[in-house]
């Protein structure tokens, strides 16, 4: 890392696991809800179901890092299924079948999966 940076690596890693989660939070109330707007493609119902649920309590509990690594751990499954079940079907490379937001979220997760919670949670305010 440069210099410049070294001081903060805590930090950075922090606001990456809370803005992640934070995002990803919205992705399952809007399956759930439609808000704040309503999902622009129609998707099967077992989709919003499964997924909704997921996305909206991981995102939850990674934003305030609460069983942080089992709750990465499972959202980077979900994304990782959804990359394949949705985007990877239709086209191997990410950026022609839509599946780049899917594909960095399940990497990004399962760095934090193998990560852990960091600085600014609560995980490490209970260790």
């Amino acid at each position: 890392m440069a210099p410049f940076m070294a001081a903060y690596d805590q930090q950075t890693y922090a606001l990456l696991r809370i803005v992640s989660g934070f995002l990803f939070l919205w992705h399952g109330l809007q399956k759930l809800s439609g808000f704040p707007a309503a999902a622009s493609e129609e998707m099967p119902a077992f989709i919003g179901f499964v997924a909704g649920p997921i996305e909206l309590g991981g995102g939850l509990l990674l934003l305030v890092g609460l069983y942080t690594r089992w709750a990465a751990f499972l959202c980077s499954g979900l994304m990782a299924a959804a990359y394949w079940m949705a985007h990877g079907s239709r086209h191997l490379l990410p950026l022609i079948n839509e599946g780049e937001l899917a594909a960095l979220y399940c990497f990004v997760f399962l760095f934090i999966a193998a990560k852990g919670p960091g600085i600014w949670s609560v995980d490490a305010s209970r260790a």
